[in-house]
């Protein structure tokens, strides 16, 4: 049985997160539909789950006063609770998103995914976020991703039908640039036209961005190529991704038991 210290507060919206929230809350919510009987966590497990190699990007480096710091910060603005176990050493720590937002388990996976990783397509999103909770099929991501969308978590480079749109999370601070554009040649753009004057892509999460341009005459017919291309290279992509995920889900596991058995020996 646990007592929970924190009351849990109703909140209207998230809002915006630094990249070390972003990456403690999304190791919460992941390790509470991937390794239930070890949740919550520790401090301890909650750092080792910040810093684990695999289903992150960027790597982190964080040490237990960081992520005690962010913590601190977190139950401030009621989005995470700290508990005691009868007779548990140990403090330790859960999410509160369930409590205010109201998200079902794939939502939870979705925005955890989005925070640990950031910007991807939609066929990688599901292959990923099906390791926390099942999203048997494309369409099931874009239903839950159109209630996110509409309710201010996510964006996307397009209309979520298209193949090939991407999407990430919608809490990044202002100063890290990382609204999305549309892609060109999408009905989403300016005027519905393809001949954007500058394309804008950004890493997962990290604060480096690369910019390209187009000139505005040649942009419409290099825009459809790529998008054929990319269409036709989208189910090799979606089989690999899946593949990949499959491999990461395995590492993960391997990486939750050597955190469970470092916390046991200390």
């Amino acid at each position: 049985m646990m007592d929970h210290d924190d009351d849990q507060t109703k909140l209207s919206f998230v809002g915006e997160l630094t990249k070390k929230e972003r990456r403690v809350l999304g190791v919460l919510i992941e390790k509470s539909l991937t390794t239930p009987e070890y949740y919550p966590l520790t401090l301890k497990a909650l750092t080792t789950g910040c810093n684990q190699k695999s289903n992150r990007s960027p790597l982190s480096n964080y040490d237990e006063y960081d992520v005690e710091e962010i913590l601190d910060g977190l139950r401030g603005r009621g989005l995470v609770a700290s508990v005691h176990s009868a007779g548990g050493r140990s403090e330790r720590y859960r999410h509160l998103l369930r409590d205010s937002t109201g998200w079902n388990n794939r939502k939870l996976a979705i925005m955890g995914e989005l925070l640990l990783r950031g910007r991807q397509q939609t066929g990688e999103l599901r292959s990923r976020a099906s390791r926390m909770a099942e999203i048997t099929s494309l369409d099931e991501l874009r239903e839950e991703l159109t209630e996110l969308q509409t309710s201010g978590y996510v964006q996307s480079t397009g209309e979520l039908q298209r193949r090939g749109i991407e999407v990430d999370h919608a809490l990044y601070l202002p100063e890290e640039n990382k609204t999305l554009a549309v892609a060109a040649g999408t009905p989403d753009s300016a005027g519905g036209s393809s001949a954007s004057a500058e394309a804008t892509r950004f890493d997962s999460d990290d604060d480096t961005s690369t910019t390209s341009g187009s000139a505005a005459a040649s942009s419409f017919s290099t825009g459809t190529a790529a998008a054929s291309s990319a269409s036709a290279a989208t189910p090799a992509s979606d089989a690999l991704a899946e593949r990949v995920t499959e491999l990461e889900q395995e590492l993960t596991r391997l990486a939750d038991r050597v955190a469970e058995l470092e916390r046991l020996i200390s």
